[in-house]
């Protein structure tokens, strides 16, 4: 989810479970808010890591902030913090169930994405995800404001924000019911076409909660389509220059009508051992552990060497390239794989930029 949605859902949480009554040393409605917004934000401070590498970011992202085992510290610490910036006026216990709500919900609404959170780190890295919401869902966001703005009209009662939260929750609710049914979709092209240990993945696309990515992994290579829940009829082709946003639009086709393609995993052909050879090197153990559908994009012959990239088929979408492409290259058959990320700069051209060790 992104960061303002976050920040919002915490005000909105803070304010809907406002005292009735306060109590003297409790926060006021205005400060109430304003914590609850930047703990809300906070998880998403580990960007920082932006700036060491792009893997290590992605690789890092959820972690350690995300964590429900590090909750109590990052709440204590944040309350401490709070409790400096008002100049001791609020005491530190003022601040920290506002805070620990900000934080939860934030974990809450990264866990409903298909990114992955790890909420045990640092003790696993195993990564939680119930995917039923894409990660910046305008519907999701709309319900949030709609429900902070109704509480500041009507502001002499919490129910207003706690109605905005409920709505909230059986908007969730739908999308998981949606996600069973994206998911029931896949489970019946895998029994039409005996698909052996067929394990079935949605996930949620963006624009509508009707709109599904089916993944089917298998062995050597993954059945994808890309299908609209609400659709009946077949849409139109948009032309070579229509917009993104068009081609999006136009990509999810009705069930009945689902278009299934089959993607290797490691490319077909001579590149194909090769590839898998380079996947399972130890230059790509970061982003082995962070990719979920893993494909190679193509190989390049370069100059005494050549690369090897991948993308990661969870991030597919008509019309844009797909981001976090990742390889390794070499110069010389007896030397060592490295790591390096696949870029495009303003001439179309395919450039690259080492990832330091």
């Amino acid at each position: 989810m992104d960061t303002l949605t976050h920040a919002l859902s915490g005000a909105l949480l803070a304010r809907a479970t406002e005292p009735k009554d306060p109590r003297p040393g409790q926060l006021p409605r205005r400060a109430r808010l304003w914590v609850g917004f930047w703990g809300a934000a906070f998880p998403d401070s580990d960007f920082i890591t932006r700036f060491i590498d792009p893997l290590t970011y992605l690789t890092v992202h959820r972690g350690v902030t995300h964590s429900v085992i590090m909750l109590p510290l990052w709440a204590l610490g944040l309350s401490l913090l709070f409790m400096l910036l008002v100049r001791g006026k609020y005491s530190w216990r003022a601040f920290a169930g506002v805070v620990a709500l900000g934080i939860g919900i934030h974990i809450v609404g990264d866990v409903i994405t298909a990114f992955g959170t790890m909420i045990f780190a640092p003790f696993s890295t195993w990564r939680a995800q119930i995917p039923t919401t894409f990660i910046i869902d305008p519907y999701f966001t709309a319900i949030i404001v709609a429900g902070l703005i109704a509480s500041a009209v009507w502001n002499l009662a919490r129910k207003p924000a706690v109605i905005g939260l409920a709505v909230l929750a059986a908007y969730v609710g739908i999308q998981g019911i949606l996600h069973q049914r994206a998911v029931a979709v896949g489970e019946a092209y895998a029994a039409r076409h005996q698909l052996e240990g067929a394990t079935v993945e949605a996930i949620p696309q963006p624009f509508s909660p009707f709109h599904w990515m089916i993944v089917i992994p298998q062995k050597d290579s993954y059945y994808m389509s890309y299908v609209s829940l609400w659709r009946n009829e077949i849409p139109e082709f948009p032309p070579e220059d229509a917009n993104w946003l068009r081609q999006v639009h136009a990509s999810y086709y009705p069930v009945r009508d689902a278009l299934w393609k089959q993607a290797p995993r490691f490319g077909l052909g001579k590149d194909a051992k090769l590839a898998e050879q380079v996947w399972y090197s130890e230059a790509l153990a970061a982003y082995r552990g962070f990719a979920l559908f893993p494909a190679l994009y193509r190989v390049d012959h370069i100059k005494d060497g050549l690369c090897v990239w991948f993308n990661d088929l969870r991030f597919a979408l008509a019309g844009r390239i797909m981001p976090f492409r990742y390889g390794a290259c070499r110069t010389g058959k007896d030397t060592a794989w490295r790591v390096y990320r696949l870029l495009n700069d303003d001439n179309g051209q395919k450039i690259f930029e080492a990832i330091p060790h």
